[in-house]
């Protein structure tokens, strides 16, 4: 019996995903730890490896396919002595010019079809109870133009339905699709308002990443359920940039240079360690408190924003996280992250000093309970030992939680906080 291949949950919280991309075809012989596919979650792009031996049989959902549900059969692999299936040939039958098609193709099923994805399920029978022949692709354009598979009738091999017989049919009236195989219709999507009119104007539309999804997604949530307060304080930062030369220095030898956001990762932990009101995460019921501060940072990616962790950084050298954070940053770019590099964090950094911006408040990354929002370091007038002078300063905002964290508490978190960056040797004690 040929061995099904599900899609996986590469993360503990991934529900779906999109199988992005094909590395075998039909009738590719693999063994296990071949690389299968590549399947985009919500927060990168993985590869996905073989665990049995065989020859690829039947690739049942297209690459490009969105919103495929985690457990859906994918593909199948017959064992060494299983021969491959004779319907393989059949979508050489079909136009070959339109073989990008799949990608395109809708994820819903017919309302009498098992699995809303994958076709491994029994298909509809004909009004004689007979098995209905038609390729996985003929199914899904089927499914989209809600045309009766049964009423067809196939010109592929031995009369199975393809491609080019549910095109030049005649499709009933359009229907809602139908909701995900194993999920209730409350937990369907709502049905997709009409998108706004593109003026007539030359533009290039792209298609919607997972990552860019899950971003307006988790964003928009946040902004309407988590009450923020947002607190400002501006940090004089001479002591810090003096502090890093000449660390720079020393560590010249070692190959390290640490950067300015290194240094403010640090601060941040070492202030959620003294401010522990603040190293917290909202729930409906509980207030969880941490006692380790690990730093989720920002970093910008081709596909989004994504926030890999330093863990426990209050208690890592400066050399270490800064090390670390040059190889999260290189290897979330290259979308290589593994799922517990960026999944969890106690709190959030977002640094925007490098593009000049001064100040900005920075949205909350549930559950955490904050985010720092770093601006640009630049000569100011300010008050040096009770006398107008000029120094480095750069203003921090703290975006707080307000269900979980008070205003005061929020507010000593500040202070801690910009008492580390301006007096930083108290961050390496």
């Amino acid at each position: 019996m040929p061995i099904e291949i599900k899609m996986p949950a590469l993360s503990p919280t991934m529900e779906e995903g999109t199988l992005a991309k094909w590395l075998v075809k039909e009738g590719d012989t693999v063994k296990s730890g071949d690389l299968l596919a590549e399947i985009e979650t919500d927060k990168a792009t993985m590869e996905f490896e073989a665990v049995d031996e065989g020859t690829i049989g039947q690739i049942l959902i297209a690459e490009g396919t969105d919103n495929v549900k985690v457990g859906t059969v994918i593909a199948t692999i017959n064992g060494d002595d299983e021969a491959a299936p004779a319907p393989k040939a059949a979508p050489k039958a079909e136009t070959p010019k339109a073989e990008a098609a799949p990608a395109a193709a809708p994820k819903a099923a017919p309302a009498d079809a098992k699995p809303a994805l994958a076709t491994s399920a029994a298909p509809p029978a004909s009004s004689g109870g007979e098995r209905v022949k038609a390729s996985p692709l003929a199914r899904r354009i089927a499914a989209e133009k809600s045309v009766d598979l049964a009423a067809l009738t196939g010109t592929g091999p031995n009369g199975r339905i393809i491609r080019a017989d549910v095109e030049g049919a005649k499709g009933g009236a359009a229907a809602a699709p139908a909701p995900a195989a194993g999920t209730s219709a409350p937990a369907a999507a709502p049905p997709a308002s009409k998108p706004a009119s593109v003026p007539d104007i030359p533009h290039e539309a792209t298609k919607l990443s997972n990552v860019r999804k899950v971003i307006a997604r988790r964003l928009t949530e946040s902004k309407q359920t988590v009450p923020h307060i947002y607190l400002t304080v501006d940090i004089r930062l001479d002591a810090l940039l003096k502090l890093r030369g000449d660390l720079n220095k020393a560590l010249e030898s070692r190959g390290v240079k640490l950067s300015v956001n290194d240094l403010i990762i640090k601060a941040l932990a070492a202030s959620l360690i003294q401010v522990p009101k603040c190293n917290v995460m909202f729930t409906p019921d509980q207030l969880i408190s941490f006692s380790r501060a690990d730093i989720s940072v920002a970093v910008s990616t081709p596909s989004g924003l994504i926030t890999p962790i330093i863990a426990d950084a209050a208690n890592k050298g400066l050399a270490a996280i800064s090390t670390e954070m040059k190889d999260l940053a290189t290897r979330a770019r290259d979308n290589k992250l593994k799922p517990e590099e960026y999944m969890g964090g106690t709190a959030s950094l977002s640094n925007m000093g490098m593009y000049g911006i001064k100040q900005f408040e920075a949205v909350i990354n549930p559950p955490q309970g904050m985010i720092m929002a770093i601006g640009a370091g630049e000569k100011r007038p300010y008050i040096v030992d009770d006398a107008l002078g000029v120094a480095t300063v750069m203003s921090a905002t703290g975006s707080f939680d307000h269900r979980a964290i008070d205003g005061a508490d929020g507010a000593e978190l500040m202070q801690a906080f910009k008492a580390l960056v301006e007096s930083p040797l108290g961050m390496l004690a």
